[in-house]
């Protein structure tokens, strides 16, 4: 039997009945089950079900209800499970012929002033900072096999500066030792590294150098390294920075080879080691790369 009229579900706020019309899917759905309910035309369809679906949401307390806002762009707890899947483990590359780590020349690891996140500045002895568009360099690292954050890992990166010399061995830069740095990784595995935009020098793509360590103390101490790759910046950011004063080199140096020709990321496009950019040339840059090892 169908709803009446009388039904107080159907009546306005005078007391009135409701056109059928108007009285909703849920009024419509009751009486197509009510008239069709002795021929059996929803076979296995549950009519809680049916009826279930039609009913509007439950609301849903916001995030921000039950979590303060900080400003903090860290990954949420739903986030970071999410990201522990496996992930491809990032090529090993060549550390280059400017490494600092004693396995040319110069051992920088061992000097004390090494572990830190601001490497724009030389440290020591020498006073020269790089200049340059500034960057952030942003470094997660991940198990390969079960994509959990390697927490604690020793972190040594470098790279060339604004006019495409590495400190320790560019003839003027023998007692600099800028643009090379130690940190541990976070809880997130994530290390976070102020510098300045990298120049492109004759034959390569612009990049950046990093090896990974167990943890710090292996690090400075020169011990087994885990990893050795290298950051790929991409061609747009490239772009805008190497239009920018200090830079001229490059623009000319970057025409001339490809990130598909390269002799490091060429054999795959650095699709494993190219960075994500974010920013802009007046405020700076971040450059972020998650890598499994």
């Amino acid at each position: 039997m169908t709803e009446t009229p009388t039904d107080p579900r159907w009546l306005d706020e005078h007391g009135n009945p409701i056109d059928e019309d108007h009285r909703g899917l849920v009024y419509d759905i009751r009486t197509l089950i009510d008239r069709r309910r002795a021929l059996g035309i929803f076979g296995g369809i549950g009519l809680t079900s049916l009826l279930a679906a039609c009913a509007a949401p439950e609301p849903q307390t916001p995030a921000s209800a039950t979590t303060p806002a900080t400003g903090d762009a860290s990954p949420s707890t739903s986030a970071t499970a999410g990201a522990s899947d496996p992930l491809t483990e990032v090529p090993d590359e060549t550390g280059g012929p400017y490494p600092g780590d004693g396995s040319n020349g110069v051992n920088v690891l061992d000097d004390s002033g090494i572990v830190r996140s601001d490497i724009r500045s030389s440290f020591g002895s020498s006073t020269v900072v790089a200049e340059g568009v500034p960057l952030t360099i942003e470094l997660t690292v991940r198990d390969a096999a079960t994509g959990s954050a390697l927490v604690g890992a020793g972190v040594y990166l470098w790279h060339c500066d604004r006019n495409g010399d590495y400190s320790l061995y560019t003839g003027g830069l023998d007692d600099v030792n800028y643009l090379r740095g130690v940190q541990a990784t976070d809880e997130m595995g994530t290390v976070r590294f102020t510098s300045i935009y990298p120049a492109c020098y004759s034959g390569r793509w612009p990049h950046i150098h990093f090896e990974v360590y167990s943890d710090v103390d292996n690090a400075v101490a020169s011990g087994p390294i885990v990893k050795t790759s290298q950051i790929a910046l991409p061609e747009e950011a490239n772009a805008l920075v190497y239009s920018t004063a200090g830079y001229e080199q490059s623009v000319r140096n970057v025409s001339q080879v490809s990130l598909a020709g390269d002799n490091v990321f060429g054999d795959d496009g650095g699709i494993h080691q190219i960075a994500s950019m974010s920013g802009s040339v007046a405020n700076g840059y971040t450059a972020a790369l998650t890598i499994g090892v």
